[in-house]
């Protein structure tokens, strides 16, 4: 697939918009949807701030629903394809059983004192540091941690949007 510009996305109309970036939130098209409407967008990185207005912008409710949409760290379920690739990154594809459990207490432990999974963008990050982070955030007050998961909602569907769009050089990369 070829890597779309700020410029192909600018052109597009809504349906076209929402397909080529809907995903960039996991499980969560409404983003785009509603981001659309505020082309033309000067740069991708325009077009990944407006994306984080429009979540910083939705109702506490909105943003809840889009925290609860990412899969818990680690786990050995369905999930989307992005996520899939993101956790591998970080070995936590293949964890160990006794670190699996681990991981699966600490997610417990989170989602129950939260509501809503540990969202870390894990991309590339050692299991260590992802297991450490999981820990040191259990202890935020729900406001914090709350604004902590959106940010890393921010960071991973930047990543994400870097991976579809024409990087800053401007070479045109294939992707399978």
């Amino acid at each position: 697939m070829t890597r779309l510009t700020v410029e192909d996305l600018n052109q597009a109309d809504k349906e076209r918009f929402v397909d080529a970036v809907g995903d960039v939130y996991e499980e969560s098209p409404w983003v785009a949807k509603r981001t659309w409407s505020e082309q033309p967008f000067s740069s991708i990185d325009g077009l990944q701030q407006a994306m984080a207005n429009t979540v910083q912008d939705a109702s506490q409710q909105k943003q809840l629903e889009l925290l609860r949409a990412h899969p818990d760290l680690g786990e050995r379920t369905e999930m989307t394809d992005e996520s899939q690739e993101e956790q591998a990154s970080a070995g936590l594809d293949r964890l160990p059983p006794a670190q699996y459990e681990t991981f699966q207490t600490l997610n417990d432990t989170y989602r129950d004192k939260f509501g809503f999974p540990f969202i870390m963008a894990v991309k590339d990050e050692s299991v260590g540091t992802i297991q450490q982070a999981m820990e040191d955030r259990i202890d935020h007050s729900r406001s914090k941690e709350f604004q902590t998961a959106l940010n890393e909602v921010n960071v991973i569907a930047a990543l994400r949007l870097e991976e579809l769009t024409v990087p800053r050089d401007g070479t045109q990369e294939q992707h399978a």
